[in-house]
């Protein structure tokens, strides 16, 4: 009985390292298609640029945390589990400072995706609701 339960522990072991692989590569992949993205819309004199950017670090940086996080179940002793919640914390801030700005562009640009939840319709000033503007065209990879 205690051989299978040593297999299986094998085996979850590596099923995590691969998921936390995933999580990094797919991180890493977000922030080189964001950073073309980036320079394409910079280029174009996109007023969006930075609110392109600022989304693609955010979803990329929610990858890499998930991979941190992953990487917290096969931690094998204290310190371990001290540096990768250090990590996660430089994270979590990071990501929580990326929202702000992100959030601030949105305001700053009127954009269409602003939080209106709270915004009642008529209070444009014909009465109507808002109609969306429309956006420039970005390059989409």
């Amino acid at each position: 009985m205690e051989n299978i339960l040593l297999i299986v522990q094998k085996y979850f072991e590596i099923i995590v390292e691969w998921a936390v692989l995933l999580c990094e590569i797919i991180g890493v992949i977000m922030i080189v298609l964001t950073a073309i993205r980036g320079v394409i819309a910079w280029i174009r004199k996109d007023p969006h640029a930075r609110l392109i950017a600022a989304e693609g670090i955010a979803i990329a940086l929610t990858f890499k945390m998930g991979g941190e996080v992953l990487r917290t179940v096969i931690v094998r002793e204290w310190q371990e589990l001290l540096i990768l919640g250090a990590i996660v914390l430089l994270r979590v801030v990071m990501a929580l400072i990326i929202h702000f700005e992100i959030r601030s562009e949105r305001q700053l640009l009127g954009d269409e995706h602003t939080d209106r939840s709270n915004a009642d319709p008529t209070d444009a000033p014909d009465g109507q609701p808002d109609k969306p503007k429309k956006r420039s065209p970005i390059i989409r990879l």
